[in-house]
């Protein structure tokens, strides 16, 4: 089995599509129900929030998982595969696990460094242990997920890099308009980036604080929090006409605010602060008289750079822990697919002593008990001491990426693989190995999604 990750987040899908597919606690459990009908899945776990939606199975088979879970994920959000595939991502094996360890620490969200998401795989695997979904194998994933995230906050300043950005952007807006006491400051967006922004505005200095959102109830939410006044997307328009300051990142794929937008507006002088990626206003908004566009890539000066340049630190460290991570948890995920082997090894071993003293029983069938014990005792002893080695030496190897130490084993014991796999692996209808990412070339995910679920 296999691990697999099916999904869509801000960097592969439209906001649109995605609060289209997003899916609170209950309709989450009722995909992950659905995905565990599915022959080739063995355990499912799903993680649902405002900028992603992603289904992590441990697979029998490549193709019918995927196909299955394209279907699963059409029928509980009502959104046509057709029109999901292009911005579904599939991350297979240790891709799988770089990706998740690289979500919890952050570095996959649109505020990067945010910390809310490992709350959210807390929850995600708290509903999946406590539905039995999730086993051994998705299980320690997200144990071992949730312990990267929290060395990444604990060991590095990777929670820092968000609130530079809009402490620079608004040091910039400060810089171009004067204090911001009494101005009017819109935040457009209500996700992690835009919620930093309204709470850092809300902490630093008393202004006309106005959120707009395309989900009214999140934009609700944050206002409240920030006492600030909260707008339905419509709105936008209007809002901006009287902002001084204007700070948006909301994951869309597009401009939202456009030349043609405020151009519209009442002429004034407002600072757009862009800190979305791709951006969402377009560049020639500064063109327009009075408009001053700030974005990721302006935020200027030495300082700035010198800032830049610790927060491009602080990433590359995290992702250099995330790395180190996905070696030693492969590792051990090898060591644990060995065990099975050398359970096999040991129950074998002990049906020959069986055996054998079965034999002995009937060519000595006047050994008393006592000295029947004793040799049984001494043939145990002599089993154990030759099994030793071999099965301590597989364990220790099963990160060796240079053979398949465990299938050596089986050889030179003439283990039956398919006993070893009985061992620990839940019944199914066969296991069939993955494909490698390799076989996926020149194969779009549209095309896999519309097959049906054989295997290769």
């Amino acid at each position: 089995m296999s691990l697999l990750v099916v999904g869509a987040s801000h960097r592969s899908a439209s906001m649109d599509l995605l609060e289209r597919v997003a899916l609170g606690d209950d309709a989450a459990g009722e995909l992950a129900a659905a995905v565990q009908t599915g022959a080739d899945v063995a355990e499912v776990l799903t993680v649902s929030t405002c900028n992603r939606l992603e289904v992590y199975v441990e697979a029998t088979a490549f193709h019918g998982a995927v196909h299955h879970i394209g279907q699963s994920l059409a029928t509980t959000t009502g959104v046509e595969v057709a029109e999901l595939a292009p911005s579904l991502y599939v991350h297979y094996e240790d891709r799988a696990v770089g990706h998740a360890f690289s979500v919890a620490a952050g570095l996959d969200s649109m505020a990067v460094g945010e910390g809310q998401i490992l709350g959210q795989f807390r929850t995600a695997l708290r509903r999946a242990r406590r539905s039995g979904r999730a086993g051994t194998h998705l299980g320690s994933l997200f144990d071992h997920a949730l312990r990267v995230g929290r060395r990444a906050h604990a060991e590095t300043e990777i929670d820092a890099v968000s609130r530079s950005l809009v402490q620079r952007g608004l040091e910039r807006a400060e810089q171009l308009l004067g204090p911001l006491a009494g101005r009017t400051v819109v935040v457009v967006g209500a996700g992690a980036m835009s919620s930093l922004a309204a709470m850092t505005v809300a902490r630093r200095v008393r202004t006309d604080l106005h959120v707009v959102n395309r989900t009214r109830a999140t934009a609700d939410r944050l206002a409240e929090a920030t006492e600030g006044t909260a707008h339905d997307w419509d709105e936008l328009a209007a809002v901006l006409a009287g902002a001084d300051v204007v700070i948006t990142c909301t994951g869309a794929t597009g401009a939202v605010i456009t030349r043609d937008l405020v151009a519209g507006l009442p002429q004034r002088e407002r600072v757009l602060v862009d800190l979305a990626l791709p951006r969402d206003v377009e560049p020639e908004v500064a063109d327009l008289p009075g408009q001053h566009v700030v974005g990721l890539g302006g935020l200027g000066g030495e300082e700035a750079d010198a800032g830049n340049d610790g927060a491009e630190a602080e990433v590359r460290a995290v992702r250099e822990l995330v790395e180190a991570e996905v070696a030693a948890f492969e590792v051990a995920r090898r060591q644990l697919e060995v065990a099975p082997t050398v359970t096999a090894l040991r129950r074998s071993a002990r049906a020959v002593v069986e055996s054998e003293m079965a034999r002995l029983d009937r060519r000595l069938p006047d050994l008393g008990e006592a000295e029947r014990e004793e040799v049984s005792r001494s043939v145990h002893r002599i089993v154990e001491k030759l099994l030793h080695t071999p099965s301590v030496r597989v364990k220790q190897l099963a990160g060796d990426p240079r053979g398949d130490f465990a299938g050596a084993l089986r050889e030179l014991f003439d283990l039956d693989p398919h006993e070893t796999q009985a061992v620990s692996a839940p019944p199914t209808s066969g296991p069939t190995p993955l494909v490698p990412e390799s076989a996926l070339d020149g194969l779009t995910l549209g095309a896999l999604l519309e097959q049906p679920g054989t295997s290769r």
